[in-house]
């Protein structure tokens, strides 16, 4: 019967306080919290971006009682203060205030006694349980992280990088860095380093630290023994200086830039690294006219294919339509206009086990092939919400003769997605008119039907299952959809249903040869599922008859009701 085809989050917070940042503007003044801290907002700052508990900040401050008295002033003394947020370094206040202020931002803070000196005050300038104000200007701060959330590897930014990217595991980034001593003899320095950061590089540190930084910025590690050479150290080698066992490394560290590599496949056999960005956000879709520039090379470094370069037209295909190998296909479809990128393509979706000329050279069976590929331009193929309904229902259609041609030559996973992208063409058909609803109609039931017939050949019995009832939801007494829906019920081993389906289907087409057939399938299975569960409850009682006669009897009888209802 298948001939039917015609931010980053800030770091955990000690107080009881929420972290806010009211939004204000200049005069006015809000609550922050809840206990009674209050912000007027003098001059505003710059940009977003405010600092977070364990970054250094700088701060002009002046300092009074609620009557006017100064008691402290950084101005007056010309040198700006500094100290670590949260880090319990001033008081409370402070901590919660400085907290919600941008770069160059002026505040005017007023905090009560318990969020300052409180009882005691700070004699003899702050008296006991005193409301304290301060016009506090933040001048700068540089963020300061602990990276494992144990002291070991601590980061100072001291440049801030672009852009909000994180380099991944797979990627390959270029770094500048230095290592140092606590007393500042140098052990290791190199410019233009690149390596993989899960493979990571001179010490762990580096690999952890890298994976939290921007491109462009520059930073400065404290790195303790457990994310450097621990107990042991390191020797001298070569141009690089001993590390003392337990030694604590300062680390000058820059992230240049990075590739940015992806798996194509879920199971890792197609990899693309981008070796230079693409435009915009745009991807090619199945049926996409591609046009590539491409060099293909044996993992020797022989090249057996070039095209598109020297002046020559770029090479022209179209994607999902299997003319060019799957995983150049596959990584195509991830690229964007202008994308340059290395692609590793395993033998399983380069040319397999066979032997293949190519224009320049032959690739041998069983070969891991690379594409060097310039995504130079792409037309897409139409999507539906930009055709017209009878647009819809002729890309349906066509859709649906691709997934025929395909499932002719047993591609069924790629027949499979043919007919889902056919029924979503005419999913929605509520603006149709009548006609065109019929027209509609047909298409689904046929695509839902020949997916299903995909399905089973894939193994996909749930699937292909839902897609039978799909049919059915649209015509309940279509033959093929009982059919195929109990072939995946019997492949569940949901015989009951299956027998339903069957049984139905005969009632409507009592001389249907294949359904019969399918009848006799189910009853073998059914009886060699019986045998099957006739044989493990007699080796439980053959266990069980070494045991006292009375257990055995009552444990045959608690069995019974069970087997009845196995054999149903």
């Amino acid at each position: 019967m298948d001939d039917d085809f015609d931010i980053p989050a800030a770091e955990d917070f000690q107080d009881d306080f929420p972290d806010e940042n009211p939004a204000l503007k200049v005069g006015e003044e809000k609550e922050i919290g809840n206990q009674g801290l209050k912000k007027k907002l003098i001059k505003e700052g710059q940009g977003w971006d405010t600092p977070d508990n364990g970054d250094e900040v700088e701060v002009n401050y002046t300092g009074t009682l609620l009557n006017g008295t100064q008691f402290d002033s950084s101005r007056d003394r010309g040198t700006p203060f500094k100290f670590k947020l949260g880090q319990g370094q001033v008081i409370k206040g402070w901590d919660l205030g400085i907290k919600t202020m941008k770069k160059g931002e002026n505040a005017i803070f007023t905090i009560p006694a318990e969020l300052a000196y409180g009882e005691a005050g700070s004699p003899p300038t702050i008296p006991p349980n005193a409301t304290l104000q301060f016009d506090v200007e933040l001048l700068s701060w540089s963020s300061v992280k602990d990276i494992c959330k144990d002291g070991g590897i601590v980061k100072k930014v001291l440049t801030e990088g672009e852009k909000w990217e994180n380099p991944k595991d797979l990627d390959e980034v270029l770094v500048n860095y230095e290592a140092r001593l606590e007393d500042g003899s140098v052990v290791s320095q190199s410019e233009g380093v690149e390596f993989v950061v899960r493979d990571g590089y001179f010490c762990p540190a580096l690999e952890k630290a890298v994976r939290t930084m921007k491109k462009k910025e520059k930073v400065l590690l404290t790195v303790k023994p457990q994310y450097g050479f621990g107990e042991k150290g390191r020797p001298a080698s070569g141009q690089e200086a001993a590390v003392p066992p337990n030694a604590t490394l300062l680390i000058s560290l820059e992230l240049l830039s990075w590739k940015i590599v992806t798996e194509v496949t879920p199971d890792k056999k197609v990899v693309k690294k981008i070796l230079k960005d693409g435009e915009g956000y745009e991807k090619p879709n199945d049926g996409t006219v591609a046009k590539v520039k491409l060099i293909g090379k044996l993992q020797d470094g022989t090249i057996f294919l070039k095209t598109g370069h020297d002046a020559e037209e770029p090479f022209e295909f179209k994607t999902d339509n299997d003319e060019v190998i799957e995983g150049l296909d596959r990584a195509v479809m991830t690229m964007k206009k202008g994308e340059v990128a290395l692609v590793t393509i395993e033998p399983e979706y380069a040319f397999g086990s066979s032997e293949s000329q190519q224009e320049l050279a032959v690739v041998p069976p069983g070969s891991t092939v690379y594409y060097e590929v310039e995504l130079v331009s792409f037309v897409k193929d139409k999507e539906s919400w930009d055709m017209d309904n009878g647009e819809k229902i002729v890309a349906a259609g066509r859709k649906k003769e691709e997934g025929n041609a395909l499932f002719k030559a047993g591609k069924y996973a790629r027949a499979s997605k043919r007919y889902e992208k056919a029924a979503k063409f005419i999913e929605y058909d509520s603006p149709f008119s009548e006609e065109e609803k019929r027209e509609a109609k047909t298409l689904k039931v046929s695509c839902n039907l020949n997916n299903a017939a995909c399905k089973l050949k894939l193994k996909s019995y749930k699937e292909a299952e839902k897609l039978c009832t799909k049919v059915l939801e649209i015509e309940s007494r279509n033959v093929k959809a009982l059919y195929r829906r109990a072939q995946a019920y019997i492949n569940l081993v949901d015989f009951d249903l299956a027998e339903l389906d069957i049984k139905k289907a005969l009632e409507i087409d009592p001389n249907n040869r294949d359904v019969k057939m399918e009848y006799k399938v189910l009853k073998e299975k059914v009886k060699e599922y019986n045998k099957k569960d006739a044989k493990f409850f007699g080796n439980i009682f053959a266990k069980m008859s070494k045991l006292d006669p009375l257990d055995t009897s009552k444990a045959k009888q608690e069995a019974e009701p069970m087997n009845v209802d196995s054999t149903a």
